[in-house]
């Protein structure tokens, strides 16, 4: 996983809305990206993209977590986000989303994702560059 985060321009972190909060297992596996290689962590500067599905109604707690912890990981994290609530009714028998608003806001948010990185990838070592 880290040689993954270390290769990559942008990440989407998606989870489960349990009991009001992000899961215990995508926040292990968050723990598990170095805080730093050298004097550089390797989530600098990268883009993010954070959403969330839940059985219930819908919710903004576990996407407000990830961006929370996507900002203090020095990610650019775009403005949007995406939170799907009863996901159990938005997927078909083959796994697939059905067509249906939240498909469609699914579609935007990572066009939004493609576009943010395109963006940033040439700024990198300008967006990177500190005083200290």
């Amino acid at each position: 996983m880290r040689d993954l985060v270390t290769w990559s321009e942008g990440m989407v972190w998606c989870s489960l809305e349990r009991h009001g909060a992000m899961t215990g297992i995508l926040k292990t596996q968050i723990d598990w990206i170095p805080l730093s290689l050298g004097a550089v962590r390797p989530t600098q500067g990268k883009t993010l993209a954070v959403m969330q599905v839940s059985g219930g109604s819908q919710s903004f707690n576990a996407v407000n977590q990830l961006r929370i912890l996507g900002r203090w990981m020095l990610l650019l994290t775009i403005p949007n986000q995406s939170s799907t609530p009863k996901a159990f009714l938005e997927f078909g028998e083959t796994g697939r989303m059905k067509p249906s608003p939240f498909y469609d806001r699914m579609v935007d948010f990572m066009e939004e994702l493609m576009k943010f990185t395109i963006l940033t990838r040439d700024n990198k070592t300008y967006l990177l560059n500190r005083y200290s």
